[in-house]
């Protein structure tokens, strides 16, 4: 089987029930949300499995879900029920209270770093944020933009950050906070704007 098939030569790439320029918004969403992807495979081979069992099956189940979220992004047909569900952004919200439990208190912005993992969790975050701007960008254009695809963005790159700090955690390194930033967590948490 050849990889390319120079049908894309001009401009243009297949999605799910068309064709669109390879600049479309709905292609960079998924190409973004595939590009958090890579990134969490460089932090899956980072991790020393011995410490992080469950966050490596974790980051596998996640994988899974970006392939899902990219396809439901790409689809432009009618027939098509979403891969991407509920259920995976509950359980996102559950780690992510386990890894607040976990990690020390935090008052102040964090530097992103720490742990060469960490870092890698840190650019996977900041990447989800970007896909999910362009995925509310193509919400404004496109009705067949699937809700659950902003939401399940927003929710996991919470998870990046609070599993960023886990494993600077259990790594024993101590975050770096931001030096001018100002008090803006309580209990572990963002304090509500007002």
């Amino acid at each position: 089987m050849r990889i390319y098939t120079r049908t894309g030569d001009e401009g243009k790439t297949s999605i799910i029930g068309g064709r669109v320029d390879k600049d479309d918004t709905r292609v960079e969403a998924y190409g973004t949300v595939d590009e958090v992807n890579c990134f969490v495979g460089q932090a899956i081979v980072e991790l020393d499995p011995q410490i992080f069992e469950d966050v490596l099956a974790d980051l596998e189940k996640i994988q899974h879900e970006l392939f899902d979220c990219g396809g439901d992004l790409a689809n432009v047909t009618k027939k098509w029920e979403n891969k991407l569900q509920e259920e995976s952004i509950a359980y996102l919200e559950a780690r992510i209270d386990e890894f607040t439990d976990e990690s020390p208190e935090l008052e102040r912005f964090i530097l992103p770093g720490g742990t060469k993992p960490a870092a890698s969790i840190h650019i996977a975050r900041t990447i989800t944020r970007r896909a999910e701007r362009l995925v509310v960008k193509l919400a404004k254009t496109d009705l067949k933009t699937p809700p659950i695809a902003q939401k399940y963005l927003n929710r996991l790159s919470d998870y990046f950050f609070a599993l960023a700090r886990v494993i600077n955690y259990r790594l024993h390194v101590k975050d770096v906070e931001y030096v001018r930033s100002a008090k803006v967590f309580r209990d572990g948490k963002r304090k509500e704007e007002k």
